[in-house]
Parts: C-alpha cells; structure tokens; sequence
C-alpha cells in the first residue's frame, strides 16, 4: 500500500478566518491526503514542531493578516531548528497575498502560493505533481 501523502494545514498569527483552510483541508481529505490541521493563531514555532513531529510532506500556511513576510520565513527557520527539513517537503501558502509579496515568498523558500479562487483540484495536482519532483532534487 503506498504511503499517504501527509499535509499540515495551518493558521499562523492573529488571523481569525479559517474557512478557506478547513474547505482546503476536507477537499485534500478526500483526494486521499492525510491532513492534519492546526486550529487557528498559531505561533511560527507551534507550526514547525507540528510539522516536524508529525513528519508531513507539505506545509500549508493560510494567512489574511498581511503578516505573511514576517510569519512564513520563521515557520520555515523553525522546522529547521526543530529538525525538519523544509527542503524535503512542500512548502505552501495561501490567502490574500499581493502580487509583489509572492515573489518573495518565493524567494525565502515557499513553493508555491494559492491565492482565492484557485480551484482546488489546482492544489492537489501541484501537491501530486512537484512533490516527487521535489524529492527526487534531494
């Protein structure tokens, strides 16, 4: 039986909108992923060892709060620090996040970010997709 590919949906800072992130996390459900989701207001640090003690392939961040350059690069120091290795896993964001701003998400080690109204059958064909494609850069 192949393994199931793990994903971490997770609210990072003060925002308090997770509908988008708990749709996104039933829609991946049931395209096979498992899913593990973190709540809302998260810290960095709480995101990072979820993912690390959960040992997932993806990381999604959903973030409305503007803070996504301040948040993001700390959740991806802190899997570092906590012994992950987000090189080995995707790393995605999603939410209401200038055009200017994606560029540099990228930059810092972000994958890819979903932006609204991306269909989601999008996000689970890039999670299928760039994930082996990732992996095997390795």
């Amino acid at each position: 039986m192949e393994k199931k590919i793990r994903v971490l949906v997770a609210k990072v800072g003060l925002d308090g909108h997770d509908r988008g992130a708990k749709v996104l996390a039933r829609f991946l459900r049931d395209a096979g992923f498992e899913v593990i989701y973190t709540g809302l207001h998260r810290t960095p640090q709480e995101v990072a060892m979820a993912a690390v003690d959960e040992d997932v392939d993806v990381v999604g961040i959903s973030l409305h709060s503007g803070a996504h350059l301040a948040l993001v690069p700390k959740v991806i120091k802190y899997i570092r620090e906590y012994g992950g290795n987000p090189d080995e896993m995707l790393v995605l964001v999603g939410g209401v996040i200038p055009t200017d701003d994606i560029v540099e998400l990228k930059k810092m080690g972000v994958d890819e970010v979903f932006i609204p109204g991306t269909p989601i059958s999008e996000i689970v064909e890039f999670i299928k997709t760039k994930l082996p494609e990732k992996r095997k850069k390795e």
